[in-house]
């Protein structure tokens, strides 16, 4: 019995301290971020950040505004979380309502290796396909859009949606199904009248999650939305996303320059979005008992 409890004890301090470390690492790593962005401050200044333009490489006067990188990054997001929400939810319905038993065990399946596809083989895929489709459907300039990006992280957020949904509608009491149905209602009516509704707050969970994915995605929007970096919210227009310039210009710049610390100050915003995003996630999920308390 002794050693049970020992055993028992050893698991519990283990789980402990693998989640503290897990804390201590994110807090660790917004103070690496904030004392490389931290200078930046003094010179050239923080109110730089809130200018319209993004010209870090100018040879007349270095632009640092992040404030068309904040909007290609919100446009792609909302583009792409409103194409993605009718998907994952008529899907998560299906699973969880509709489809046989056999036909789950194949869904399933499929929809954990579509959240698996690595975002720069769907990158490659909408530079190839996607945006010249769209370049000739809407006759445009170039494929190479918004629309394009949003596009494709949507069939990136599908996945996350569907399943999150699926479990919240999963959790909807029986009882709450068998009274509409006794009262007459068809089946139909009870999975939109009912059922969906009742699972709300986990849908609505589900695409804050799923936003989250998308606001931190970086290959595929960096491949396909033109990275140019203008305030826009025309969706057949090119922008450029927090992400993609990270991921284009950080292996460039010079280590210790405003253009290296305004990067970090990008990393700072983008990484405040998605804490905030999964905390309001966290949040809905805690207060409808989807999680433990």
């Amino acid at each position: 019995m002794n050693k049970q409890r020992l055993k028992a004890k050893i698991i519990k301090y283990f789980l402990q301290s693998c989640g503290s470390l897990s804390i201590i690492i994110v807090l660790l790593i917004f103070l690496f971020l904030f004392k490389e962005a931290f200078p930046f401050i003094g010179s050239p200044g923080i109110g730089e950040l809130f200018h319209n333009i993004w010209n870090p490489v100018s040879f007349q006067k270095e632009e640092f505004g992040l404030v068309p990188l904040i909007t290609g990054s919100i446009l792609v997001t909302l583009l792409a979380t409103i194409f993605a929400i009718p998907f994952g939810i008529i899907g998560a319905v299906y699973i969880s309502e509709v489809a046989t038993a056999k036909e789950r065990e194949f869904l399933k399946p499929f929809i954990e290796i579509l959240a698996g596809i690595p975002s720069v083989v769907l990158g490659f895929f909408g530079l190839v396909v996607i945006a010249p489709l769209i370049k000739q459907l809407f006759d445009l300039n170039t494929g190479l859009t918004a629309l394009t990006g949003a596009v494709l992280l949507a069939f990136m957020a599908i996945p996350t949606i569907m399943s999150i949904s699926e479990d919240a509608i999963k959790s909807v009491p029986s009882a709450y199904k068998e009274a509409s149905l006794a009262l007459g209602a068809s089946k139909l009516e009870t999975i939109w009248k009912v059922v969906v509704p009742a699972a709300l707050s986990g849908i609505v969970a589900s695409v804050m999650l799923g936003m989250g994915r998308v606001v931190g995605e970086t290959m595929t929007v960096m491949m396909v939305t033109g990275n140019a970096p203008v305030i826009s919210m025309n969706p057949f227009s090119s922008v450029r996303t927090m992400t993609a310039t990270i991921a284009a210009e950080m292996g460039e710049v010079t280590i210790g320059s405003h253009h290296y610390m305004a990067l970090f100050w990008v990393g700072i915003v983008l990484m405040l979005m998605t804490f905030i995003l999964n905390l309001i996630s966290y949040r809905v999920l805690k207060k409808y008992g989807m999680i433990d308390k």
